[in-house]
């Protein structure tokens, strides 16, 4: 294969990683995360302890207490405004000091599991609009303890209806069937964007190979910079249609923590991608000087080194380089000289004829 040509493939391949280098990580990320029921619990679960979902909860079923109340026609007169205004705050501090215990905790983590074919569904499949998170299993954990805790008005808190919107769905367009496209692909595309980048160096001409690896290295950085720039831009599509309440905090930190192992992805991959560009550049620019050290040090082969000789410059010395020295007879040091020291008889043969 001529240069020229090993060159422009090698360059193709290099241009193409950029662009699979987060489509593959998307891939991974669908099959892995969003696919496993255990790793999607794992991963939403510490959300039980997020100030923003304990707070939207909390607002959630003291909203839904407070409407009950109104609509029993419950009235204390003119002092009704104050009243209601105190029992929504001790209500609400009851719910969310409960949202600090080991039963929320466990409610909470048999919400999200049962929310995980929802968010399945939504995401890669491209079934449903809207993500809700199901807080029944929470919601009855809440009034059980409520009641048990002498709350007021604790009994009239409706299990059933109280959900939150996580993730509006309906606002990826394009970026759901991307993602649905490529969870059926799994990892193979990471494997195969590995392979890539191996065949990119090898590819090129013998020597452009140093390039090629920089290539390489630059191409990762961009996959990595250019996944975690989608995340930021799928993050503001998806929460743009949720009410600016609890369900918009709440999303975005559900929303973050899905994607914090994609997004923690897209930088290694960004650092990883420089550093390698960075060594290979940095190797291409010593090996030159090196040899250049070495060619001065050894010189021409099978001859003198310019730092060999023993005299000085002057030509005074013994060394290789000396100049030729003066004697009685003239300069000396040349071939006649030479010639003279190796053969004294014929010297004086030729001054006698």
């Amino acid at each position: 294969m001529r240069t020229i040509q090993r060159t422009s493939l090698s360059t193709a391949l290099i241009l193409l990683l950029t662009v699979l280098t987060p489509l593959s990580a998307i891939a991974a990320w669908a099959d892995l995360e969003i696919g496993d029921t255990h790793r999607f619990v794992a991963t939403t679960a510490p959300l039980a302890s997020d100030p923003a979902v304990r707070n939207a909860l909390a607002d959630r079923i003291t909203d839904q207490v407070m409407s009950e109340i109104a609509n029993g026609g419950f009235n204390v007169g003119p002092l009704q405004d104050d009243l209601q205004r105190a029992m929504r705050g001790l209500l609400h501090d009851a719910v969310l000091s409960f949202t600090e215990s080991g039963a929320f905790r466990n409610a909470w983590r048999t919400a999200v599991r049962a929310t995980h074919s929802t968010v399945e569904r939504a995401l890669t499949e491209g079934r449903g609009n809207a993500v809700t998170l199901d807080l029944a299993p929470v919601v009855r954990q809440v009034k059980s303890q409520l009641v048990a805790d002498g709350v007021p008005f604790a009994d009239r808190i409706p299990v059933q209806d109280t959900r939150i919107v996580v993730v509006e769905a309906n606002g990826l367009g394009v970026w759901r069937d991307v993602t649905e496209g490529l969870r059926a692909a799994g990892i193979w595309p990471a494997v195969g964007t590995a392979l890539l980048a191996a065949a990119a160096v090898p590819l090129a001409a013998a020597g452009r190979r140093g390039r090629a690896l920089t290539g390489v290295g630059l191409a990762v950085a961009a996959g990595g910079a250019l996944l975690v720039v989608v995340v930021a831009v799928t993050r503001g599509t998806v929460l743009q249609d949720l009410p600016d309440n609890g369900d918009r905090s709440a999303g975005a930190a559900f929303y973050d923590a899905l994607t914090g192992s994609l997004r923690g992805t897209g930088w290694a991959l960004l650092a990883a991608g420089l550093l390698l560009a960075l060594a290979a550049w940095l190797t291409g620019r010593l090996r030159p000087a090196g040899r250049l050290r070495r060619g001065v040090r050894t010189g021409p082969v099978g001859g003198p080194t310019a730092t060999s000789g023993t005299g000085p410059a002057d030509g005074s010395g013994t060394g290789p380089f000396s100049g030729p020295s003066t004697g009685p007879d003239g300069p000396s040091g040349g071939p006649r000289d030479a010639w003279r020291t190796a053969r004294p008889e014929a010297h004086h043969d030729a001054r006698r004829a």
